[in-house]
């Protein structure tokens, strides 16, 4: 691994798996917290119609990927808290449409020749640099919005009636959040891909949560996680020639499972 740091193609996944581990962990936490898991894989699972746009239009696929995800997840969001009996509903139909609309945009893309692949399972060894700038950019928004907004969100991740009670906007919170988890969903498409992203926000915050128990902890904790996995993920794509994406995945796997297999040996001693 160490001789494989020569090549500029490593170097920046590196950094974007570092980069990603921060929005990851600090975005995942929350997603877990506030029970939104189901709602950010549908926002997962719609970005890919921004992927279309992009190669439809011609344009920047991160950025119009990252917009088209926002605006989605800002309606499903919405759908969520008018209509919480047939949200789930809701957003498996935005999900979908999401989804078939990329593919289609895809299909009628003149000269289309990109690896759809590399979107659904990641390819974090082929990040340019001007995606690592635009990483770095959407964690300083993600750590600066999180930062400032953090006691209100401390207090409506647990208890959203007393924090309404108490005038906090939850609702514009509740939006926030969710925005912000789209955001984090596209940082994270270069890393795990479409298919996997749900797992990447998930894992690091389920191993973070065996160790810590308040919520800042709990986001430094998933981020450092989240940073082990993807390492550990990376040398095995390397050294075994294995599709990145999924071997940060098994990685993750592998460490939950152990940390899982040695609270229960630990608790059955007692």
């Amino acid at each position: 691994m160490i001789e494989a740091l020569s090549y500029d193609f490593m170097q920046h996944a590196v950094a974007a798996a570092l980069l990603a581990s921060i929005a990851c962990g600090i975005m995942g936490t929350l997603v877990v917290v506030n029970r939104l898991v189901f709602l950010a894989g549908g926002v997962a699972h719609a970005a890919y119609g921004g992927v279309g746009l992009a190669f439809y239009f011609g344009l920047p696929v991160l950025p119009c990927t990252l917009g088209f995800s926002v605006a989605t997840s800002l309606v499903m969001a919405d759908i969520s808290r008018r209509n919480k009996e047939r949200a789930d509903a809701a957003i498996g139909v935005l999900w979908a449409a999401g989804m078939a609309a990329g593919i289609i945009l895809l299909d009628l893309t003149p000269g289309y020749n990109v690896d759809l692949m590399s979107y659904l399972f990641g390819s974090i060894m082929a990040v340019p640099v001007e995606d690592l700038w635009l990483m770095a950019g959407l964690d300083v928004v993600i750590l600066s919005a999180v930062a400032f907004f953090y006691h209100p969100l401390l207090v409506t991740s647990f208890d959203e009636e007393y924090a309404e009670a108490r005038g906090v906007p939850a609702r514009l919170l509740h939006l926030m959040l969710i925005a912000l988890a789209a955001v984090t969903v596209v940082m994270l498409i270069r890393v795990a891909g479409l298919i996997l992203v749900i797992a990447l926000l998930t894992l690091p915050t389920f191993a973070a949560a065996r160790t810590t128990r308040s919520l800042g902890g709990m986001m430094l904790a998933a981020t450092l996680w989240s940073m082990l996995f993807c390492i550990s993920g990376l040398w095995l794509s390397y050294t075994f020639n294995l599709t990145s994406g999924a071997a940060i995945i098994a990685a993750g796997v592998c460490y939950v499972t152990i940390i899982s297999l040695a609270g229960y040996l630990r608790g059955k001693n007692i």
